[in-house]
């Protein structure tokens, strides 16, 4: 039987079933997917903004974080120029690159005017677009991400554990995934449903509990 067939006969059995699930296309995939749990996430990387495009970092103090967003200008985004799919979906990958410095997390919190360290549990030096996204450890790409107030690092990981998910399975481009993420990754964690997210708070509970 075909993929054309096959998908098909997924449309005819969803109208025939009442709905549950449904077909959709990103620009390059196809993928079957939940249309309580997924369907709004889906929509929005759908439509997220092409061409790719990181913008240059242009300040390095007195940056803030706003609703748990980095200062753009100071944080902006970097990546690694060779993780595509094939280098980000290997296991153990993110162990590999891993690499920042007690002097890098030190002018990170000076340039966004805080205290190091931050007590336990409170603050963490995180990559706006993460190392499993092909983000990078250039300080362009790093900022102090609070846990409180909700939304804050530990739901953040929960997008970057959704969006690596679906880069892997071929249904999101890295580069929607990677600008969507630097540029409002908040967005990205409300268009998660509770049924979503509480599917991925237990596939990743050691990060994200």
């Amino acid at each position: 039987m075909s993929a054309r067939t096959t998908s098909i006969l997924f449309i005819i059995l969803a109208v025939l079933g009442g709905g549950g699930y449904f077909w959709y296309t990103t620009r390059m995939h196809e993928s079957l997917v939940s249309l309580d749990s997924r369907q709004n996430t889906a929509d929005f990387l759908l439509h997220a903004s092409v061409p790719f495009h990181l913008d240059t970092r242009n300040k390095t103090a007195e940056c803030m974080v706003h609703d748990s967003l980095p200062d753009h200008s100071c944080t902006p985004g970097a990546v690694f120029a060779r993780a595509t799919p094939d280098v980000i979906c290997v296991l153990g990958y993110t162990k590999t690159v891993r690499n920042v410095s007690t002097a890098t997390k030190k002018k990170v919190f000076r340039e966004y005017g805080m205290s190091y360290p931050a007590p336990y549990g409170t603050v963490e030096i995180d990559h706006v677009i993460p190392l499993e996204l092909g983000g990078s450890n250039d300080i362009a790409n790093l900022f102090p991400e609070a846990a409180d107030p909700v939304p804050g690092f530990r739901e953040k990981d929960l997008v970057e554990d959704y969006l690596h998910e679906e880069v892997c399975a071929g249904v999101v481009d890295i580069k929607v995934a990677q600008e969507q993420i630097a540029n409002d990754w908040v967005r990205v964690y409300k268009t998660l449903s509770p049924e979503e997210i509480d599917r991925l708070q237990q596939a990743y509970k050691s990060w994200a509990s």
